[in-house]
């Protein structure tokens, strides 16, 4: 029954948003257990840390109850014991849940595939099932496993015709403050900000999540310069450095134009997030500088549209780089 395993893969997939970003270095991973007759019998996402592991959070919600159940989960479940905690394969097997589904093969060679095949050997039925809302849930961790660097998202706030500040800079506030709680929602999904040196001289931004309860979140602070960083933000040389921070995931890029531009020349943006006022400035300090474009042909079918959405009087809109998806 493909529909029914798409849907609760899909509840796999929400229940994952909530590890983030607080599972690094683990993997952000969703896990459901239900029962022949439908219903959750467990829910379970990584934990802080990286542990417990998803799946033995939704088999200890089950309790006892687990035996003949099909689990739904994001991530091949692991196949190797470490000094953490038991493989979630055998976990599982164990626990004699009856079937296992999952969305995508873990690119860790400790499992990657072994999971599966441990599951079936001891007589659990394994069946993967393509789903794109856990193909996203698991982006960062994909990303890194892939490209050796973390998931990237370039944020935009701009007006109408793509400005994002005065002649003279002056660029508070392009969006009203339901966009920029939103932002601060987004940066508390991620392990790291990024801005360019003139940015960062010119508004000294604080790069933090100010959001009631969410500010513990506040992601570490990066600063795109060659120079020396100030006490408690990271400096990189080039875009290309992203690789070197560690345990980093996710990702987000707030400017300026510049900086933008550097990440989108070297092909790092993973996700691209704009936000627009019903605004004009006519001029005004355009979003991105200039990328050095001669053939439009070569800028077509580089982006897809995931996400619209009203904010206030504001337009969300986030699109994803279209690459060749892995198997």
């Amino acid at each position: 029954m493909p529909a029914e395993d798409a849907r609760w893969l899909a509840l796999a997939a929400r229940l994952a948003e909530r590890a983030r970003p607080l599972s690094r270095p683990n993997p952000a991973v969703g896990a459901v257990l239900v029962s022949a007759g439908g219903i959750v019998l467990g829910r379970g996402w990584t934990q802080s840390g990286g542990r417990p592991h998803a799946e033995a959070a939704a088999l200890a919600e089950a309790g006892g109850n687990a035996a003949g159940a099909t689990l739904y989960v994001t991530l091949e479940p692991c196949a190797h014991r470490s000094a953490r905690g038991p493989a979630c394969a055998r976990l599982v097997a164990e626990a004699r849940v009856a079937r296992v589904v999952f969305a995508v093969e873990d690119p860790d060679p400790r499992t990657a595939g072994a999971g599966a095949q441990m599951l079936r050997r001891a007589g659990v039925r394994v069946d993967r099932l393509r789903c794109d809302a856990s193909r996203r849930s698991l982006a960062g961790y994909l990303t890194r496993a892939a490209f050796g660097r973390p998931y990237v998202t370039l944020k935009l706030a701009m007006t109408l015709d793509g400005r994002i500040a005065l002649p003279d800079g002056t660029s508070r506030w392009i969006t009203g403050k339901a966009a920029r709680r939103h932002v601060h929602a987004q940066r508390a999904r991620q392990d790291a900000i990024l801005v360019g040196a003139a940015t960062w001289r010119t508004d000294n931004p604080a790069l933090d999540v100010r959001l009631a309860g969410l500010e513990h979140l506040s992601p570490v602070r990066v600063v795109l310069t060659r120079a020396a960083a100030p006490a408690g933000v990271t400096a990189l040389p080039e875009p290309a450095a992203i690789g070197t921070l560690a345990d980093c995931q996710y990702l987000y890029v707030e400017g300026g134009a510049r900086t933008a531009a550097a990440f989108l020349e070297a092909d790092l943006v993973d996700q691209l997030d704009i936000y627009r006022a019903p605004a004009l400035l006519g001029a005004g300090r355009g979003g991105v500088a200039d990328l050095g474009i001669e053939d439009l042909a070569a800028i077509h079918g580089r982006w897809a549209c995931t996400v619209t959405r009203q904010l206030g009087t504001d337009r969300f809109e986030s699109y994803e780089r279209i690459r060749k998806e892995p198997s």
